[in-house]
């Protein structure tokens, strides 16, 4: 049976400005903590960097039109703060702002909506190396000061495309920046320092409350806010007691650490229970959760796969295993005896679990726990081995039934009154896939990184026509 989408929901695609833009060193751009860990021996697979990526920042033209082949509404995009803003502070460097007015404008003339993301994980390196009383210990994140710097940021960024930008972003999954980056180091910065992870958690979220504050005091009324978390479906191994106390530490690190002084203005009891032999929470300033419960007018939803988890039996190590791949430290402070097995099924590249049920009960528990809050699936897809066949054509079934099962996840959700109101599939294009450098390809479109050739995939030509129709056809 043919599955139809209500009238005016919004089908995209998403990159990220690191991923994709290259001219790394071009228009007055300075270096960002991934350009400085992608340097760093052993940090990337190969040693690959974002210096050319896909070069969209040249291309850009042309990638909008194959967005529009794809018969895309939206393009949800991020700018790259150091491009923006060089050192994080002080007045904005046109010729950065030059290239996101120029791809607005190709956008609007395509028919095409931009979506637009503040953050997606590249802060200048200039705010990470800064030191705070002759301490050796660096800034970024677990600073107050760079949320207090986003905020100045995010009001250049809507000085300057406020004018034809409806849909803003703040922040693109806070957790992968705070845990990954300070916590298990797998990400840039590449620090594993728990106490910090927590502090950046709660400066991330400081910075989502100021900047939507900024937003708000520069952008047009019509303008939506909102943020993109990634949400995790944390299932227990049994039904044991210690299995539901290690999904009950594990939701609180990984969703409420968030969802807590977003929605409701409070950090979880339990969240600070767990982790008070590593932080007194300090960090939380008077006025501070107030300012983080900012009204949302849409909630990004990404995902990819489920987490199960227990309690480690015997002398089992704690082994993470889910959609952010695997580290020598944990990127959960408190909760380091945790187990994370692999959940049964088909895998993706990744190795991540293919299941859409976990897809169907983010929307539903976001359903029940932000009421009145419009609902994207902001980030959604697959990575599989593709390649070009005699004819130089990529056929990927695989992302093809990856991608129907998911939206009828989607649509099952919306039947069940979930208030969903657009999808962007990850990704426009194969790009740099953070720590795995270029061995993993997310696109629906095949870049030939040698030539920077584009070859629309068969599932961007299935989507094209689930975008067109808004009908997900039989499979």
């Amino acid at each position: 049976m043919t599955l139809a989408f209500p009238p005016g929901f919004l089908w995209g695609a998403a990159t990220a400005a690191y991923q994709v833009e290259g001219a790394a060193q071009e228009d007055g751009r300075t270096p960002s903590i991934w350009d400085t860990f992608c340097r760093t021996p052993g940090r990337v697979l190969g040693g690959d960097t974002g210096d050319i990526a896909a070069d969209h920042y040249h291309r850009y033209r042309e990638d909008v039109r194959l967005m529009s082949g794809l018969r895309l509404g939206a393009y949800r995009f991020s700018v790259s703060w150091p491009r923006v803003q060089p050192t994080g502070r002080g007045p904005a460097v046109q010729r950065g702002l030059d290239f996101y007015r120029a791809l607005v404008d190709e956008l609007l003339t395509a028919g095409i909506q931009p979506v637009l993301t503040l953050y997606h994980w590249d802060l200048p390196q200039e705010l990470e190396s800064r030191f705070r009383g002759g301490s050796a210990a660096g800034g970024g994140w677990p600073e107050r000061e760079t949320a207090e710097r986003f905020a100045e940021y995010a009001a250049i960024v809507a000085g300057a495309l406020g004018d034809r930008v409806d849909f803003w972003t703040t922040l693109n999954e806070p957790w992968c920046s705070a845990f990954l980056g300070y916590a298990s180091g797998v990400h840039a910065p590449g620090r594993t320092e728990p106490p910090a992870a927590l502090r950046a958690a709660h400066h991330l979220n400081l910075a989502h409350g100021l900047g939507a504050q900024a937003l708000r005091a520069a952008l047009p009324a019509r303008a939506r806010i909102a943020i993109s978390l990634n949400p995790a479906v944390v299932r227990p191994l049994t039904g044991s007691p210690g299995d539901l106390d290690a999904q009950r530490r594990i939701d609180a690190l990984a969703n409420r650490v968030f969802t807590g002084p977003l929605l409701r203005g409070a950090y979880p009891e339990d969240l600070i229970e767990d982790t008070r032999s590593i932080t007194d929470w300090d960090f939380v300033h008077d006025g501070d959760l107030a300012v983080i419960k900012q009204p949302l007018d849409a909630l990004g939803i990404n995902y990819y796969t489920p987490s199960l988890v227990s309690a480690p039996a015997g002398d089992e190590p704690a082994v993470r295993q889910d959609s952010h791949g695997t580290g020598a430290h944990s990127p959960f402070p408190g909760a380091e005896q945790v187990a994370f097995h692999q959940p049964a099924g088909e895998r993706t590249e990744m190795g991540w679990t293919v299941d859409p049920t976990g897809l169907h009960d983010l929307l539903m528990r976001y359903t029940r726990e932000a009421p009145g809050v419009p609902l994207y699936i902001t980030e959604n897809g697959a990575a599989y081995d593709d390649k070009p066949d005699a004819d130089g054509r990529v056929h990927d079934p695989e992302r093809i039934d990856y991608l129907r099962s998911h939206l009828a996840a989607a649509h099952r959700a919306l039947a069940d009154g979930a208030d969903l109101r657009g999808y962007f599939l990850w990704s426009l294009m194969d790009n740099f896939e953070w720590a795995y450098g270029y061995s993993k390809r997310f696109g629906a479109v095949y870049v030939d990184y040698p030539s920077q050739a584009r070859i629309p995939k068969s599932s961007a030509r299935w989507y094209a026509r689930v975008a067109e129709t808004g009908e997900l056809p039989e499979a």
